[in-house]
């Protein structure tokens, strides 16, 4: 059997074969769930002069591969304990990274690539079950390649698996565990071009889950506890989504149901129709597991409900129904699940899919590199002031798309001097150091420049708060008067009517220099911060001057309430103005 290569799978292994014949960095290729990532492997193994290794995280995975290159008549071998095998003799051996990290004293020929499918669960944690592979494989050849596949590069958490992208811009940090994504493939394109099912994305008009309220951890993960605890209250939602899952599916012929914890699921597969239902959780036996996922695509089974062990490794490509009752802040987990329906088979024209969870992403979204803070926010496109790179942030818009806010930190452009490729250094929001004025990420306890410690905001407010001759304004405004020529009266509000004013005088260069020191790098959302020339000029364009999030005031015998810092990008305990309280530090 004969293979031959879709354009952008020959352009990925070219991009691979240019980028390692310059680097031994490691490198990275994004191509969707259906993109034939295998081909990609067996194109890259079959013009390999020296050993291969391939890993892969699940025994399913493992088999996929291998079988697929040995179907163009290569030979390989494969060292699986999942699989009853554990060779290493032929060239290209595609291996389960728990059978080699238990065997790393095996690794004792020179390979001159890995490659590691489903990279996306690469931490860089030399500890690690990958990290222990590398680093054997590592000690017979020093420039051992490193290549990694995956349709979501990116892990709630821990982030972007990559530093920077060859588009230009940067992703993830610096020791992020692959430096460079080489080749990069959207979802969108192997839909519009035949290579992938169309999705038919219904919004289901019945009742969904409101997971809005629970709590969730920087892993975007939500306690099993908690989501039982709302899911019992649930019972009625749910009969109802299973009585239409059922009603839907009709016309289908192999639906996965994703369930948010194993009680969850038992329920879910309690409304199904027994002899056609299966359920696979984490505790599922190998050899059961084995068994159902062989019925389902023997299509003996028509549904199939799981918990978090279906989202990757798995190819059922008559899958045609995907319902999701789970809650996820991650929008490439959400892509991956959904990714499970969307593989070409005879005779299907669609796969049907219904977020019954409310998780409210589009399938299309790009990955924005945090949690998603609040519910309606959605990705925007911010342009860097600096360098012009259009960023993509968390943010609002209004009803005719335009930005009202937006959440970004950091410019994500990369600048080419010549020598290397350095990230921009403009802040939308900052931490200036009191030291030397450096501009640092706002979280920063210690400044980037000059190395003094930053004072913690919280510190700051808590501080104030305990003193008698102090005002703490939660600020929820600002506004410009004019008070003499090149005067400028400042006055901020809280959101009960409280307020104190400041005033700069922007006649002379040392009123203008500590006026656009504090309100001249920023800029309220939509904006572009600007150099402030003139009261007049403030007044009349007041609107994008940034408020501070908080005003501390301090008691004076002769002028009343004087202005002693602002606090802006603030991020901690205290609540900022207009939003709903959620810690103790209420004010």
């Amino acid at each position: 059997m004969k293979y031959v290569l879709r354009p952008y799978q020959q352009e990925a292994v070219e991009r691979t074969v240019a980028h390692f014949r310059q680097t031994d960095d490691a490198a990275l290729i994004v191509l969707p769930t259906g993109a034939g990532k295998s081909l990609v492997i067996a194109e890259l193994a079959r013009i390999a002069k020296q050993k291969i290794m391939v890993l892969a995280h699940v025994k399913e995975l493992v088999e996929q591969n291998a079988e697929k290159y040995i179907s163009f008549g290569f030979k390989a071998s494969i060292f699986s304990a999942g699989l009853k095998q554990k060779s290493l003799t032929e060239q290209v051996t595609f291996a389960s990274v728990q059978s080699l990290a238990r065997n790393t004293d095996k690794l004792t020929d020179a390979y001159s690539l890995l490659i590691i499918d489903e990279c996306h669960r690469v931490s860089g944690d030399e500890q690690s079950q990958y990290g222990q592979v590398i680093t054997s494989l590592k000690k017979q050849n020093p420039n051992l390649k490193v290549l990694g596949l995956t349709a979501t590069p990116f892990r709630m958490g821990m982030g972007w698996v990559y530093h920077h992208h060859y588009h230009g811009f940067v992703r993830g940090d610096k020791d992020a565990p692959f430096k460079k994504c080489i080749f990069e493939l959207p979802l969108r394109y192997m839909i519009k071009n035949g290579y992938l099912t169309p999705p038919h994305e219904v919004d289901a008009a019945i009742s969904h889950y409101d997971f809005s309220s629970l709590p969730s951890d920087s892993f975007g993960r939500y306690s099993i506890e908690n989501m039982n605890a709302l899911l019992k209250d649930s019972t009625r939602a749910t009969k109802a989504i299973i009585k239409q899952v059922i009603e839907y599916s009709e016309q289908r012929h192999g639906v996965m149901i994703f369930a948010a914890t194993v009680m969850h699921a038992k329920e879910i597969t309690g409304y199904l129709p027994e002899d056609s239902t299966a359920l696979i959780t984490g505790d599922t036996d190998n050899n059961e597991r084995d068994r159902i996922i062989n019925q389902f695509k023997a299509k003996k089974i028509k549904y199939l409900v799981n918990v978090s062990v279906l989202t990757t490794g798995f190819d059922a490509p008559h899958v045609d129904y995907i319902a999701i009752l789970r809650p996820t802040e991650s929008v490439s987990l959400y892509q991956q699940i959904v990714g499970r329906g969307l593989r070409l088979s005879e005779g299907k024209k669609d796969c049907l899919v219904i977020d019954y969870a409310g998780n409210g992403f589009d399938l299309f979204y790009p990955e924005v590199g945090s949690k998603k803070a609040q519910s309606d926010n959605e990705p925007v496109q911010v342009l860097c002031p600096g360098c012009g790179f259009a960023n993509i942030f968390w943010g609002k818009t209004d009803g005719e798309g335009k930005v009202i806010e937006h959440f970004g930190r950091r410019c994500q452009g990369l600048l080419d001097d010549g020598e290397e490729q350095i990230q921009c250094d403009y802040r939308f929001r900052f931490k200036e150091c009191e030291q030397c004025g450096e501009q640092n990420d706002i979280a920063a306890r210690q400044c980037q420049s000059c190395g003094a410690m930053m004072a913690d905001p919280d510190d700051k407010l808590r501080e104030a708060l305990n003193l008698k001759d102090a005002l703490v304004l939660r600020c929820s405004g600002l506004s410009a008067q004019l008070l003499a020529k090149g005067l400028l009266k400042i006055s901020y509000y809280d959101e009960d009517g409280a307020s104190c004013d400041e005033v700069f005088n922007l006649a002379n260069d040392t009123g203008r220099f500590i006026f656009n020191k504090q309100f001249g790098k920023r800029a309220a959302p939509g904006f572009t911060p600007m150099d402030w020339q003139s009261a007049e000029q403030v007044v009349n364009l007041q609107q994008q001057l940034l408020a501070p999030d908080f005003v501390i005031a301090r008691k004076n015998k002769k002028y009343g309430w004087k202005v002693a810092e602002k606090l802006f990008d603030y991020q901690g305990s205290f609540r900022k103005a207009n939003q709903l309280s959620s810690s103790p530090y209420e004010m």
